[in-house]
């Protein structure tokens, strides 16, 4: 079974839903940019992500790092405790929280 992941434009907040694996994040990676674009700061909206592993981790750095390459303020919000426990294992939960 596929694993699905959406990225929807609410007028400055980005809300990410579904699974973030290695099948979806290329996808919601390239749907991205274009919404980033868009704003000078986005809030990314994580509350209806279901689940997560190391590779949604690596979306939400690829997406500070272009944040900060693009001069665009990135924040996050309603991430969940799964990845918030994967965050804190690779050291990273406070980056992450201090956005």
């Amino acid at each position: 079974m596929k694993a699905l992941a959406a990225i929807i434009d609410e007028n400055k907040r980005l809300t990410v839903s579904g699974v973030l694996n290695f099948e979806t994040v290329v996808t919601l990676w390239k749907q991205s940019l274009l919404l980033l674009a868009k704003y000078p700061h986005v809030d990314i909206d994580l509350s209806k992500v279901t689940a997560s592993n190391s590779a949604g981790l690596a979306l939400l750095v690829e997406w500070l790092k272009y944040g900060k390459q693009e001069n665009k303020a990135i924040t996050f919000s309603g991430m969940p405790p799964q990845l918030q426990s994967i965050a804190k294992v690779a050291g990273i939960d406070l980056i992450l929280s201090s956005t």
